[in-house]
């Protein structure tokens, strides 16, 4: 596999895709043509809307960005592209419509062949093998959990850590995925805001200058320091 798993496209202070740049410019070197998938609508965009973000948000690549959306044949397109971006958004909303578009296992098996891949927030909770540790509300009902599962744990994107001195006595994004490994026995990492997994064949690499924390079943939760391999 050839994957960057980002928590987030946009960072405090930045724009859109911005702390990525050097990553990307690597990580698309060879590259000359982007398929965007747009499904997860942040604030429901459009699909043309959110394409022309991705393309903005990518102009120091020497590569064009089309959006799925802009082929008659989504199954194909996904098929002969040379690399592939997912965008964030609300994860219900993208499984939801890479199932019903009969999508999903054709891009797994883009991912798993080796094609360059670029997951943001939705577009990385995806990859684990299922999505419910998303933090997105449900608007929309998919026809199961599952994912893509070219990931061997689930991605808790946007993951943050209780400040101290928080006035806040509700549950904590701890409590919630904990709860979540009562009634699963699937390993979850919560990977904060400017922080990245990089994938080369089998190596799992946490990137960025945060670290992040790695959640196993009935045992306590551990921290996954920038640079180390999971």
């Amino acid at each position: 596999m050839n994957c960057i798993i980002a928590s987030t496209s946009t960072i405090y202070g930045s724009s859109y895709l911005e702390y990525l740049k050097p990553t990307l410019s690597e990580h698309f070197k060879e590259v000359r043509e982007i398929l965007f998938v747009p499904f997860a609508r942040p604030s429901g965009l459009t699909y043309d809307e959110y394409t022309a973000k991705a393309k903005d948000g990518l102009t120091f690549l020497n590569a064009s960005v089309k959006g799925l959306q802009e082929f008659e044949n989504y199954r194909e397109a996904v098929e002969k592209s040379k690399a592939i971006f997912v965008g964030g958004g609300n994860t219900f909303l993208l499984v939801k419509t890479l199932q019903e578009l009969d999508l999903m296992s054709v891009l797994k098996q883009k991912i798993l062949s080796g094609t360059p891949y670029l997951g943001t927030s939705a577009g990385s909770n995806i990859c684990g093998p299922n999505m419910q540790t998303t933090n997105d509300m449900p608007i929309v009902m998919p026809n199961s959990f599952e994912a893509l599962g070219v990931l061997p744990f689930n991605i808790n994107a946007h993951y943050i850590e209780t400040e101290p001195n928080s006035k806040h006595k509700g549950e904590t994004r701890r409590t919630r995925i904990k709860e979540f490994q009562v009634f699963n026995n699937v390993n979850v990492v919560g990977l904060k805001e400017g922080s990245w997994l990089e994938v080369r064949d089998h190596k799992i690499q946490l990137k960025g200058k945060l670290n992040a924390v790695w959640f196993e079943p009935s045992k306590a939760p551990k921290i996954i320091q920038s640079d180390a391999y999971l």
